[in-house]
């Protein structure tokens, strides 16, 4: 009862603090000095028509850097924890249903293209709506539609931790390239902005969101790969 009553109390008090912040908004007449700089110079600047995937990788690329360490902190820690026994034997769900032949043909029809679609995302970050994490995040769900079709499917961790470190130390070295180079770390003019629109243009974007994409895909396949290999011990 009491525990009914305290959730009952702490549900009120969240709608009431979520319904003064919804009430009590009032949206900017004008833009401020900083969103105003990015809004009317971004594109001329960097040469990105999307010019908010451009914000996240050069003016806030440290920032970005950080959100792809936290994600490899995240999968070097469930890696870590999970690990042992990974190599054990009678691998596969025990008692577990064989996967419906229908679950099976679908993942090989549709994992290439939902493959082809992650890479797509990414490689035109700097064009259309998308970029590294969201590409990252399509590519892991191809991993994980093989691991429902075949719970027993065994992910190479040496090539899926080669691709995560590669990625991250070829990240860190544009980054640098752009200090060394360009105005600044992450800079993306070290490179030829190119046409404006064209899939060549932007600078080094289209490169930090390839490997930004290939990290973050790789990050959680290796996550998805160690949960569903310790479910599997059990």
């Amino acid at each position: 009862m009491v525990r009914h009553l305290a959730a009952g109390l702490l549900t009120i008090g969240l709608a009431l603090a979520f319904a003064a912040l919804v009430l009590g908004y009032q949206p900017d007449a004008e833009l401020n000095r900083t969103a105003l700089y990015y809004a009317e110079n971004t594109a001329k600047d960097l040469g990105s028509q999307n010019i908010v995937t451009a914000i996240v990788v050069t003016y806030r690329g440290l920032d970005t850097l950080g959100e792809v360490t936290v994600l490899f902190l995240a999968a070097a820690i469930v890696g870590l924890i999970l690990a042992p026994g990974r190599g054990a034997e009678g691998a596969g769900r025990r008692g577990a249903p064989p996967p419906g032949e229908l679950l099976t043909t679908g993942s090989r029809m549709l994992t290439p293209l939902i493959l082809i679609t992650g890479i797509y995302v990414f490689v035109n970050g700097h064009l259309t709506p998308g970029g590294g994490f969201q590409g990252g995040a399509i590519l892991a769900s191809a991993a994980l539609l093989v691991l429902l079709a075949d719970p027993g499917h065994r992910f190479a961790h040496r090539t899926i931790e080669t691709i995560e470190g590669v990625s991250g130390v070829a990240y860190v070295a544009v980054g640098l390239l752009g200090l060394a180079f360009a105005g600044g770390f992450l800079d993306n003019r070290f490179l030829p902005t190119g046409r404006f629109g064209a899939l060549l243009s932007a600078g080094a974007i289209p490169v930090i969101y390839t490997l930004i994409g290939l990290k973050v895909g790789a990050e959680f396949a290796s996550i998805l790969a160690n949960l569903t290999e310790t479910e599997e011990r059990r």
